[in-house]
């Protein structure tokens, strides 16, 4: 138990550190050139123009802030993850996004302070298009730079995954197993609220509704819908390419693995409060997609071992087959 703590706290020692470096970096480079700044400095631009502004001490703070929060909350689910063995996958995702944020937030705020060096009125602060782009190009190529190095983490030790049923594959035969499973709750929200976004689109694009609160909310009914319609329905092919699990109507995004990526495949009953909810859930059950409750197709990744759960009708004939299908393939 004690090494496992050890483990969780060195898993997120570098991330803290960083996170809250490039806070207080953020926050103090305004400072090194405070005698050459004005009093309120321009900290948005429409077009070419300069046409917001905040007094020096908040341009100092409020990007600070923000990105402490923001990192912060990237903590916590880096936490969760590390503390009950989450998707790898996941854990990668925050780790660039963190690597990302911390390197663009002291970037744009170097950027400001460019903008407005030397200037008597925060009005005459021109934005220097290079500097923009440049810490663009930096936040990009660290967030690329994490994603690789993610690569190379070594796999946790977990136990051992319970024996799955086999399937008996007649020789040179080939078969294929599909199978596919919906959540009606969640076809109906997408359902209401993609014509909602739409509907809000309109009128805030005709004069209808005002502008800032129109646009608003098409933004949050239209991520509901696309979040919801992406979890409402799953495609399972097995094959002896291995598996591919399709999410939404359009088959995006989906999630492959070869059979030399498996160690095994079996069934496991699961219900909703058991792995957090519906849709794509994060648990200490590993990952599940989780549209009705029962009989779930489970899956261990050996590079990583983790487990990959997917909810779905005849799973015990689909796992059957994946575990034949990789007994084949090392004979």
């Amino acid at each position: 138990m004690s090494g496992q703590r050890s483990a969780h706290r060195d898993g997120l020692r570098w991330p803290a550190v960083w996170t809250a470096g490039t806070a207080v970096l953020t926050a103090v480079l305004p400072l090194g050139a405070a005698g050459r700044l004005p009093e309120r400095m321009a900290t948005h631009w429409s077009s070419s123009t300069a046409d917001g502004s905040m007094p020096f001490w908040a341009a100092c703070l409020v990007p600070a802030l923000i990105w402490a929060v923001l990192g912060a909350l990237g903590l916590l689910g880096l936490s969760l993850l590390e503390r009950h063995r989450g998707d790898p996958l996941a854990r990668r995702w925050l780790l660039v996004c963190l690597t990302a944020g911390g390197t663009l937030f002291p970037g744009v705020q170097a950027t400001l302070v460019r903008a407005n060096l030397d200037r008597a009125d925060w009005h005459g602060a021109g934005l220097p298009p290079g500097w923009f782009l440049g810490t663009l190009a930096a936040a990009l190529l660290a967030g690329a730079a994490a994603w690789s190095a993610g690569r190379r983490l070594p796999a946790r030790r977990v136990p051992p995954a319970p024996a799955g049923p086999v399937l008996e594959l007649p020789d040179g035969e080939r078969l294929v197993w599909l199978s596919r499973a919906a959540n009606p709750w969640l076809r109906a929200l997408a359902a209401l609220c993609g014509p909602a976004a739409a509907a809000v689109l309109l009128g805030a694009g005709t004069g209808l509704l005002a502008a800032r609160p129109g646009w608003t909310a098409f933004g949050v009914l239209a991520l509901i819908a696309l979040t919801a319609g992406a979890c409402s329905s799953v495609r399972v092919r097995v094959s002896a390419a291995g598996l591919e699990v399709a999410l939404g109507p359009l088959g995006l995004p989906a999630r492959r693995w070869s059979l030399a990526e498996l160690e095994s495949a079996r069934v496991e009953r699961r219900g909703a409060a058991q792995v957090g909810g519906w849709g794509y859930r994060l648990s200490g059950r590993g990952t599940t997609v989780m549209l009705r409750a029962g009989e779930c197709l489970v899956v261990r990744v050996r590079t990583t071992g983790h487990d990959f759960a997917v909810s779905v009708d005849d799973a015990e004939r689909g796992a059957a087959l994946l575990n034949a299908l990789r007994a084949r393939r090392s004979v």
